[in-house]
């Protein structure tokens, strides 16, 4: 495949997450991926400031689409329904064509440290995002900040549920289900 080909992102994401299987993500250089995905080191730096983008690419993304779903939900909605609007917009991130990638993608964070405290850094991005857009409905803290961390607790559950290869779900759905099993988990906290 020569440089010219379209989705030079997404083979530069995929040529990453097969090295970080086959050698281990320490073991693996930039100007690896870049010649397994066909293309030059510049090109990977014109889409990733460094290796351990790749496994986070799109939570930018994921954050905007979280904090949108949260401001356009209906103004009647709660806090809660408020972030079931979140996760449903969120769902446009995880189409069924990357749901392989999840189960090779948490492996390689699970084997470093690094990568661990990076995961950690971009997941709190995700409760900052949801609580400041729901304080922007109003929603006082720490209502805000707790809906938001069960929004965060949800999307890392759904994530799970729907890369495992056996689910055929799409993400919306295990989403809404699993924030509703922890809402009714918070009620047996009394």
């Amino acid at each position: 495949m020569g440089r010219w080909e379209p989705d030079a992102r997404e083979r530069l994401v995929r040529a990453a997450l097969d090295l970080f299987s086959e050698q281990g993500y320490d073991n693996t250089t930039v100007v690896e991926i870049a010649e397994r995905a066909g293309l030059t080191k510049s090109t990977f730096f014109r889409h990733f400031p460094d290796k351990r983008e790749v496994l986070f690419v799109g939570q930018d993304t994921l954050c905007r689409l979280l904090a949108d779903g949260i401001a356009t939900a209906p103004s009647s909605a709660t806090p809660l329904e408020a972030v079931a609007a979140a996760l449903d917009a969120a769902a446009v991130a995880f189409p069924p064509g990357r749901r392989d990638f999840g189960p090779r993608r948490e492996a390689v964070i699970a084997s470093n440290s690094e990568l661990q405290e990076r995961d950690a850094l971009k997941r709190a991005g995700f409760a900052t995002a949801m609580t400041d857009a729901l304080q922007k409905r109003g929603v006082p803290d720490p209502t805000a900040t707790i809906a938001a961390e069960l929004g965060v607790l949800a999307v890392n559950r759904a994530y799970a549920r729907w890369a495992d290869p056996a689910s055929q779900q799409n993400f919306a759905d295990i989403a809404r289900q699993t924030l509703h099993e922890l809402r009714a988990a918070t009620a047996t906290l009394d």
